[in-house]
């Protein structure tokens, strides 16, 4: 048998299998954290119905979300359900812009008196 054909066997297993589990534990934390937004759901160590179940539990909280603001209150932040094998989606930060640079951006800005 040859690796090319082991490969392939080996990827096309169950995602519950024995050997799949052994691969998806030996992820580190450090390989994860260099991971891209490109995910695998078959490297995550949930089996199909629970990550179907994570996501369920993801629309329910946003429905009460909305539900919260259509009567007038102020739902909390929506935080979605951590899955294994899924990187965490860096933040992105901005540098907030001077008042030069925003009237170089805006022209209506450029006559404005500087405070």
């Amino acid at each position: 048998m040859s690796l090319r054909t082991l490969r392939v066997w080996i990827e096309h297993l169950p995602p519950e299998s024995a050997t799949k589990t052994a691969i998806r534990n030996s992820i580190t934390p450090e390989q994860m954290a260099e991971a891209t937004d490109d995910y695998r759901p078959d490297l995550s160590p949930w089996s199909g119905a629970e990550t179907l179940l994570a996501q369920v539990k993801d629309e329910i909280t946003r429905l009460r979300h909305t539900l919260i603001a259509v009567n007038g209150g102020k739902p909390g932040e929506f935080t979605p359900t951590p899955r294994p094998g899924v990187p965490p989606k860096r933040q992105k930060t901005y540098r907030r812009l001077s008042d030069e640079q925003r009237a170089a951006l805006d022209p209506r800005l450029r006559t404005q008196p500087k405070e």
